[in-house]
């Protein structure tokens, strides 16, 4: 399904946008070494309670998971790059998280995904992958606006990663937002310019440009839900949701308080 919001619409989006981005700013700001992944996913349960809105996560049971999720936020550490299970694990000085959060609210959902390197160890590689699909994502919502093509994205994301020495996976990519949390046009990381769904004002679009350090292979964990890299490498992924309008592309997940 492909869901065009009507200006309405369009308004809650911006509302579960912003939410999202808060707490994701929030949850960056209170993780350090020695916190704990369930108790980042205890902050989230409460911050999305305290706002009045739900959960897309802890009731989600897709073919790819064993479902349900139970939990209210990713924790991808490390070698995990995706749909990681909040697990009893106590964040140490270099690890690298990613955040990746879904709400909605006020029946309009919206997702994205920050990383980042905790406490003060910085290795060099992990910082340059963090920023490659960072201007991955800069990239692709460059590309976006009305009567440009999926493919015109997806290519746009595909050359950044791609140039900066990163192979691709298409299992998974960014995806169309709305009254659910996926839905169609899958946007893939990378693709052919002037190919696919001509994109429309009122679409939203999650935009999520992910890479491994030295693979394209995705292993699944024992907990059924965490995606890995098949060598063990360290993992980045960034993602904003966006709104196109009439005059381009708007990002919705953008904190008030950054």
């Amino acid at each position: 399904m492909i869901e065009i919001l009507n200006p309405a619409l369009l308004t809650r989006a911006k509302d579960s946008g912003t939410l999202v981005a808060d707490i994701l700013h929030t949850l960056k700001g209170r993780t350090t070494v020695g916190t704990n992944l369930l108790e980042i996913d205890r902050w989230a349960k409460k911050m999305i309670a305290e706002a009045g809105a739900q959960s897309c996560y802890v009731d989600y049971a897709p073919s790819f998971g064993r479902g349900p999720f139970g939990h209210y936020i990713c924790t991808a550490v490390n070698d995990a790059v995706l749909h990681g299970l909040p697990h009893d694990y106590t964040l140490v000085d270099g690890d690298l998280l990613t955040l990746d959060l879904a709400v909605s609210k006020g029946g309009v959902a919206a997702d994205a995904a920050i990383s980042f390197i905790v406490g003060d160890t910085r290795p060099p590689e992990s910082v340059a992958m963090i920023e490659t699909t960072e201007r991955a994502l800069a990239a692709g919502i460059a590309a976006a606006g009305p009567g440009a093509r999926i493919g015109d994205l997806s290519h746009a994301i595909g050359t950044v990663l791609r140039k900066a020495g990163y192979l691709i996976n298409t299992e998974f990519g960014g995806h169309g937002i709305g009254s659910t949390m996926h839905q169609d046009p899958h946007v893939p990381n990378t693709g052919r310019p002037g190919r696919g769904y001509k994109l429309r004002p009122g679409l939203l679009l999650a935009l999520e440009p992910w890479v491994m350090a030295n693979t394209a292979q995705l292993v699944t964990d024992a907990d059924g839900w965490t995606l890995r890299s098949a060598t063990g490498c360290r993992t980045a992924h960034s993602e904003h949701t966006i709104a196109i309008t009439d005059d381009g592309a708007e990002i919705l997940t953008l904190p008030k308080q950054a």
